[in-house]
């Protein structure tokens, strides 16, 4: 790909999207007198060290996140040339220059007028590997000398280091990826054998083609009683199969090579009611589909109180199994997932191939410019020839596995197998950047508009009944926090993008249908502007004399317009991203029965913080089914037991979804840490329980005021630990950074402090029940909603160093591709 006339080319190739121009021409002058020929080498010097700076940006910013620590240390090695570039500028070049090139120059000539070859300023060893899991090591011998011979001896050192590595870890994830793609083609191979039996069993008239029914083939199932070898070749073929799986820090993949003895325990029984063993064309197969919706759910807790019934008879005769075309599809789509992230990997190592290539072709060049030495030809040649460079093995299966994707997954049409394989991420348009400055200035506007209404009209000052506080406030109240909690959203994204936080991979977005940072700021300018515009139209009507029945129903519109928005079936409005979030809010809904991932529960830990919200919505859908808006009567909800019990259920259900989420994970997973997850998610509910019978009857006091601050206190110290330590990853004992950890993708570690102290303050939000304090003569409505905000607002602070901790739990195991769990696994056979 790269040889030595490629370097004395003009420019180098550009392998990653944006771009790298790396090698130009360089200036050659003569100078005229030494000390315009000693500025100008100290001018070429800083150059190029300034644009080897640049450099290390761009490559910074090209490399896979999770790599990181794999990749070319550039920093480091740009450190070390550093120390020859100061040396190198601190002396007067110019001295000697000219009888020195004289000389050299004669004795590069011998005396039949030939150029005379001498050894290079340095040897490159290689040692050749002691075993097969580890690569040739290089180390580098200085032949010539150097300004600062230790100076150099250390660049070297760390130049052979980075090599070293680089070629070990290619070599390893090389590997990992050959042996997930002979695992695939088995899979695919099975899969198109048992497809070929189905449709074979259409062809015989076993079932008609166009049949309702589902066409199935039975196959006899061996007894669940194993012998003790049988048990060990399972469990080894179960622990080969975990080595590929995710390992996430409290996370939806969190743990599962934490106890792999507990987990496949749990999963096999769990699963048992598809992963039985089946003889099929002399392979005994174990057909593994996970439960990731209800309906597998109570197939599995069914089939599990059967299973109890039939183990108290002894198995002798088998039983039959149906694999069905339903089955066949979910097996189909998780091995068409599994090429997918395959291909991504496969795409990732080339690209990490290209960037370290580029990396020590820059390094050299510029260790060639500050010394004057000959070092790119020789250490290039090594460096083309090593194992990262040289290994053509990832290049033959990724063209393996697009072939194999287009036949089976396509149709044999490329241009749709490039859909899935390679997505185009959708371009940013200037366009959404204009609307968010226009609505923005609109909402300013609007907002200032109605605020100086309220203030004439006296809207916002306390009075025991206000029509307005109690009718329409609930709306703009729930409006305003939800988009500000968006916005905070949207906030997060910009703040991952800029540290190289991916947060894509955390949550599984799709690269053509993700909402980019502008698209949420887009979102929250313009609902909020249509808010604050009907508000103002409606205070407007109020002001000019319209009787709150003639009006009232505005905010209802208003409200009834969202909710159409966000169930509209057309493809207007980010459609791909309002039926995801309408799928997560039905899985959070219905928990524990669907499998949970990190979006999921990320998402139950928003609701949490939005109690408020919630509590105004129940209170509207009452306010407007009931007919309340048309006779005024609000007291109507309010004054209803079945209301008030309502309400007090809402204040615990996101409590509730959550630790059903952690129950579900633990089920799954085996880790008591979800446990112990669950139990914070219980005190929270328990303190909320003493919050509602202290304000129900604050008469009797001061025993409902003691148990509400106990419960309160126990909570938010289980809730701060929890936060520190595991969500965030902090206080860790023996860290380089104190009370922090290892690695901070922030480089102010200021900013981790300020943020635990406010996230400890803001935790103590709940001290207001207690105390009551509010804003002078404002309505106390006016002081939740504040409070409320500063919950959403604690919460945004929140997201970002929780999925740092999730990034860098990543990037420390190398986790840059999802391998998704495979269906079929063949077993040996059983006697």
């Amino acid at each position: 790909m790269c040889c030595r006339e490629s370097v004395r080319s003009t420019s180098f190739f550009h392998p990653i999207n944006n771009g790298l121009t790396l090698f130009h021409s360089p200036l050659t002058t003569t100078p005229s007198s030494s000390s315009s020929s000693s500025y100008l080498s100290q001018t070429l010097l800083l150059t190029e060290y300034t644009n080897m700076v640049k450099f290390s940006k761009q490559f910074e910013g090209q490399l896979i996140p999770e790599w990181k620590h794999a990749f070319v240390d550039y920093r480091q090695l740009k450190k070390d040339l550093k120390k020859l570039y100061l040396l190198k500028t601190d002396t007067n070049p110019a001295a000697g220059t000219a009888p020195s090139t004289l000389l050299s120059s004669i004795k590069k000539l011998s005396f039949f007028g030939h150029q005379r070859r001498d050894h290079g300023p340095i040897h490159v060893h290689k040692k050749l590997a002691s075993s097969a899991s580890k690569g040739d090591m290089y180390e580098t011998e200085l032949l010539d000398q150097f300004a600062d011979t230790a100076a150099a001896k250390n660049f070297f050192s760390c130049l052979d280091f980075q090599l070293n590595k680089v070629n070990q870890f290619f070599k390893t994830k090389e590997a990992e990826f050959m042996e997930r793609g002979d695992s695939l083609k088995k899979q695919l191979e099975i899969l198109i054998d048992l497809k070929t039996a189905i449709q074979c069993r259409q062809q015989t008239g076993d079932i008609a083609a166009d049949s309702k029914e589902d066409g199935s083939i039975s196959y006899t199932i061996s007894c669940e009683d194993k012998t003790e070898q049988e048990q060990s070749q399972e469990n080894n073929i179960n622990d080969e199969l975990e080595k590929t799986e995710l390992a996430f820090s409290d996370s939806p993949r969190s743990e599962e090579m934490g106890n792999p003895t507990r987990t496949k325990i749990l999963d096999r029984k769990w699963r048992s009611f598809s992963g039985r063993v089946i003889s099929f064309q002399g392979k005994n197969i174990k057909m593994n589909i996970p439960l990731t919706n209800p309906s597998r759910t109570f197939s599995a807790i069914s089939h599990l109180f059967r299973e109890d019934l039939a183990n108290s008879k002894k198995c002798n005769d088998g039983t039959k199994l149906h694999i069905n075309k339903t089955r066949l599809h979910h097996a189909e789509k998780m091995i068409k997932g599994a090429f997918v992230e395959l291909y991504k990997g496969l795409g990732f190592l080339k690209t990490y191939r290209q960037l370290n290539l580029l990396a020590f072709i820059k390094i050299l060049k510029k260790f060639d410019k500050v010394t004057g030495k000959q070092v790119l030809p020789i250490y290039l040649k090594v460096v083309e020839s090593s194992y990262f460079n040289s290994s053509d093995k990832a290049i033959k299966l990724a063209d393996e596995v697009e072939e194999l994707f287009i036949k089976n997954f396509a149709e044999d049409d490329k241009r749709k197998a490039m859909k899935y394989l390679k997505p185009k991420q959708r371009k940013e348009s200037h366009g959404i950047t204009f609307f968010v400055g226009l609505f923005t200035g609109c909402f300013i506007a609007l907002l200032a508009g109605y605020v100086i209404m309220a203030h004439i009209m006296g809207t916002y000052k306390r009075h025991p009944f206000s029509l307005y506080m109690e009718t329409v406030y609930p709306i703009l109240s729930m409006f305003s926090l939800m988009f500000l909690h968006f916005f905070l959203y949207g906030c997060n994204i910009f703040a991952w993008r800029k540290t190289r936080i991916n947060y894509s991979f955390i949550f599984e977005l799709s690269a053509t249908k993700e909402l980019k940072y502008r698209d949420v700021f887009l979102i929250c300018t313009t609902s909020m502007t249509a808010v604050i515009g009907v508000m103002f139209v409606h205070l407007t009507l109020l002001s000019k004399g319209y009787s709150y029945t003639q009006v009232q129903v505005i905010p209802g519109l208003l409200l009834l317009m969202f909710l159409l928005l966000l169930v509209c079936p057309f493809d207007v409005y980010y459609r791909s991203s309002r039926y995801c979030f309408l799928c997560v809010i039905r899985n959070i809904a219905f928990s524990p029965l669907y499998k949970v991932v990190m979006m999921d529960f990320f998402m139950a830990d928003q609701l949490c913080s939005q109690v408020p919200l919630l509590r105004n919505l129940e209170y509207m859908a009452c306010y407007y089914i009931t007919g309340s808006y048309k006779t005024q009567n609000y007291n109507y909800c309010m004054n209803g037991k079945h209301y008030r019990d309502l309400a007090y259920a809402v204040s615990f259900l996101p409590y509730y979804w959550r630790a059903m989420q952690c129950a579900r994970r633990w089920f799954d997973e085996g880790q008591t840490s979800h446990l112990v997850n669950l139990g914070k998610y219980v005190s929270a509910m328990l303190a909320a329980g003493a919050k509602v019978a202290y304000e129900k009857d604050k008469a009797k006091g001061v025993g409902w005021l003691c148990l509400v601050v106990v419960m309160s206190s126990g909570a938010t110290v289980y809730q701060l630990y929890w936060d520190f330590v595991k969500d965030w990853g902090l206080l860790q004992v023996n860290s380089k950074n104190p009370w922090l950890r290892n690695d901070l993708m922030l480089k102010r570690k200021t900013i981790y402090y300020f943020s635990m102290g406010l996230n400890f303050m803001l935790r103590l939000a709940w001290l207001q029940t207690v105390l009551h304090s509010t804003f002078g003569h404002v309505d106390s409505r006016v002081t939740g909603l504040f409070l409320a905000a500063l919950e959403v607002i604690r919460r945004g602070l929140w997201n970002f160093f929780r999925l740092e901790n999730e990034h860098l739990n990543n990037a420390g195991k190398f986790r840059a591709v999802n391998p998704v769990p495979l269906p079929f696994d063949e077993v040996d056979e059983v006697e």
